[in-house]
């Protein structure tokens, strides 16, 4: 029941975690196997029980050994980067890469990010792994402009999280990053989503101008899959935007798809931001692209 304290209406919950014992169990599994129970209680809503299943000590241990090999992999150099081309769709030239982690586990082979970033991001996982890709990937890039020359200078994307932007050390490790690699600012481009944007809004601002003071290029990742504010696209230093691959795949004649990418390649235009699509696999979706305006595609393709 609600109750009253120092004059105001209280109301509490509780997430319950149950475990049933059995012969060969211990008190210490049986307490371990609700506390387990509760937080899976807390993860899907709060203010609710759940019964402990096999499948929780199974999900919890998976964790573990994600976590615990991941902090491994950042120090003995586990992890090796992919580049995406970003292509123009003008005249067909590479202008840029974005770099894509992968995890080369020493048993289980590559590791996709979709099942170690999520872990990462809960943790200060994802500072360590942010600053090693963000290092090799101006590495890379500056040791490309070098090799190529006559080429036109290439830029490379890295994606940043909620919690990087965060960090108090992150315009330090940008700063170095750029000075130990001689990579000139112009050409690295820093990715953030539309949810990131939501968290701390003041403090990200400050830190986004501050990365644009620097000459960094900066982009909203996924646009249109998040909690879109039209507002934080003229207070936030964007360059670009990237159309998510979801709206991509469905792009196609007569379907809502070509009209939601045609509104978001219209609106940036005329926001004076350039657009890149990404999850292009078809020619169909390329040539769609093209009388669209898009300049820039990433992908399969």
């Amino acid at each position: 029941e609600p109750f009253y304290l120092e004059g105001r209406h209280v109301s509490a919950s509780a997430s319950i975690g149950i475990a049933l014992g059995s012969t060969d169990g211990t008190p210490e599994d049986l307490l371990r196997n609700a506390d387990t129970a509760m937080y899976h209680a807390k993860a899907n809503g709060k203010a609710r029980f759940e019964f402990f299943n096999d499948a929780m000590r199974e999900r919890v241990v998976a964790r573990f050994e994600i976590e615990t090999g991941l902090r491994k992999a950042i120090d003995t150099q586990q992890l090796v980067l992919h580049y995406q081309p970003i292509v123009s769709t003008i005249d067909d030239h590479i202008c840029g890469f974005e770099a894509l982690v992968r995890w080369n586990h020493p048993e289980r082979g590559l590791i996709a990010p979709g099942e170690f970033i999520p872990i990462a991001e809960e943790s200060d996982l994802i500072i360590l792994l942010g600053r090693w890709v963000l290092h090799e990937s101006c590495r890379q890039m500056a040791e490309w402009h070098k090799k190529f020359p006559s080429i036109r200078p290439l830029t490379i994307n890295v994606n940043f999280s909620s919690r990087q932007l965060k960090d108090p050390r992150l315009l330090e490790d940008v700063q170095f990053a750029l000075a130990e690699s001689g990579l000139n600012p112009e050409f690295l481009s820093i990715e953030v989503t539309e949810s990131s944007l939501l968290e701390n809004t003041e403090q990200t601002l400050t830190i986004l101008n501050r990365l644009k003071a620097m000459n960094i290029r900066l982009e909203i990742d996924d646009f249109g899959t998040g909690y879109s504010s039209l507002s934080y696209l003229r207070r936030l230093p964007f360059d670009t935007l990237k159309i998510d691959r979801s709206f991509i795949s469905e792009l196609s004649a007569g379907s809502d798809g070509l009209d939601i990418v045609k509104a978001i390649v219209e609106m940036a235009h005329s926001l004076r931001l350039g657009v890149i699509a990404e999850g292009v696999e078809t020619d169909e979706q390329l040539c769609q692209l093209r009388k669209l305006g898009c300049k820039h595609v990433q992908g399969f393709l």
